[in-house]
């Protein structure tokens, strides 16, 4: 029996215009669609009048999912697998799954389309040649080496961030490099996307003004 194929579909970061017309052809296409959130991918597909079985897969799934997303695959099923927001495998658990099905010599094939990384990287006004990402920052364990890294580092450094924890994290970088600019991105391709550029000091202001209405997750180039 032929495989399945598992296709890396990239959806909207927040408009559901920037979806592309090869991911919702594949998303039309395949025989199951693997999501972060079932609520979150039901909106879309539902603008879109895509009607497929969704799969639950996110950071908390037991290997019992892995197996029968691969085993679908074996019996010669397609799948789609996307996040609630941007392309699978960057800061979630895509990454993890995509090595199971390559170990099984699964096809794998990417449908690129909208990343929060890229879409700020795009208008930062900055040189972006060379810059280093390094996804979320943990809790606790290994915080501080995670923003030393970034105070000591050659080039722009990009990560995501909550905003619970955004203000606390931008003055434990200011205590390893004070001099560091920065540009924070909020609400991305929606319609109170926000840009702030400035020092440390002046963007962790900007944020506790604004702390009560902030919501969702940031894009942050430190350089």
């Amino acid at each position: 029996m032929e495989k399945g194929i598992l296709y890396i579909v990239a959806t909207p970061i927040g408009n559901l215009k920037d979806i592309t017309l090869r991911a919702l052809e594949t998303l039309k296409e395949v025989d199951f669609i693997a999501c972060e959130d079932k609520r979150v991918t039901i909106k879309l597909l539902n603008h879109y009048n895509i009607k497929k079985p969704l799969i639950s897969f996110h950071q908390h799934s037991r290997w019992q999912k892995f197996d029968l997303i691969i085993n679908k695959l074996k019996e010669g099923k397609n799948m789609a697998l996307v996040t609630d927001a941007g392309t699978p495998g960057i800061s979630d658990p895509g990454n993890n799954l995509i090595a199971e099905v390559i170990k099984n010599e699964i096809k794998v094939v990417p449908i690129p389309g909208p990343s929060a990384l890229t879409a700020l990287a795009s208008v930062a006004g900055i040189d972006m040649q060379k810059f280093i990402f390094l996804g979320f920052p943990p809790h606790k364990k290994g915080r501080n080496k995670f923003f030393q890294k970034i105070a000591e580092a050659e080039y722009p450094a990009v990560y995501y961030e909550s905003p619970y924890r955004a203000v606390k994290n931008l003055e434990l970088l200011a205590s390893f490099n004070p001099q560091k600019s920065i540009i924070i991105g909020r609400e991305l391709t929606k319609v109170f996307e926000e840009i702030k550029r400035g020092n440390l000091a002046e963007v962790a202001e900007f944020l506790r003004q604004k702390k009560a209405q902030i919501k969702g997750e940031f894009t942050i180039i430190v350089y």
